[in-house]
């Protein structure tokens, strides 16, 4: 999978999930002509973990490289730069790592959604299925507002769970979700076809088939 760096443009003209959000997203790739790297080469995948029909992709072999590292947050950072943003909203744990350094460079607050029970204050908490059980994921209410323009960013997108209930929490709240963004994409596992469906724009730079 060669990656390639992109910038989008003025989608303050574009209300989210509408056909000129989408021929805008279209239109802007198709000129794309920065260079590329083979962002999969740094992902290392462990067979057998944490569970034995599994192969873990783990992106802590790209974040130990400091070119590759400064590299992946650059690709968001020019995905994004210019376009309006208020918050970038990342997901607990490795959203964390990828969308502070995306929300530093880009000027913009950087809002964490955490495990159920980490966060004071005031907050709203949505529940998700587990292969085994639930979970519950949960964010402040003290400073989005609706109206605000966000992204929200993880490291991967799998079955969705965690994303969707994320982005179910946003959309409570009444932000304008402009991208659900990760790294990597298992598009066999369906997560990124259920973000679509919710009529949220998916946006990943690689993919694996599979586990």
């Amino acid at each position: 999978m060669i990656i390639v760096l992109s910038t989008l443009t003025d989608w303050s003209s574009c209300s989210h999930g509408s056909p000129g959000y989408y021929q805008q997203l279209d239109e802007t790739e198709s000129d794309m002509k920065a260079p590329t790297f083979d962002l999969t080469a740094h992902i290392r995948s462990v067979p057998g973990w944490p569970e034995p029909h599994v192969v873990f992709r783990d992106i802590c072999s790209l974040l130990e490289d400091r070119k590759v590292f400064k590299q992946v947050i650059d690709l968001f950072v020019e995905r994004y730069r210019e376009i309006k943003i208020d918050a970038v909203v990342g997901i607990d744990a490795r959203g964390f790592i990828i969308g502070s350094p995306i929300a530093y460079l880009l000027d913009v607050g950087f809002i964490p959604i955490r495990k159920k029970g980490k966060l004071p204050g005031d907050t709203i908490s949505e529940a998700y299925e587990l292969e085994y059980g639930q979970a519950e994921v949960e964010v402040q209410t003290a400073w989005l507002r609706e109206g605000h323009h966000i992204v929200l960013v993880d490291d991967l997108i799998a079955t969705g769970g965690t994303m969707v209930a994320a982005l179910n929490l946003l959309q409570r709240i009444g932000v304008d979700i402009l991208e659900s963004s990760a790294i990597i994409d298992l598009p066999d596992l369906g997560g990124s076809k259920k973000i679509a469906d919710m009529g949220v724009n998916v946006h990943t730079f690689c993919e694996f088939d599979g586990h």
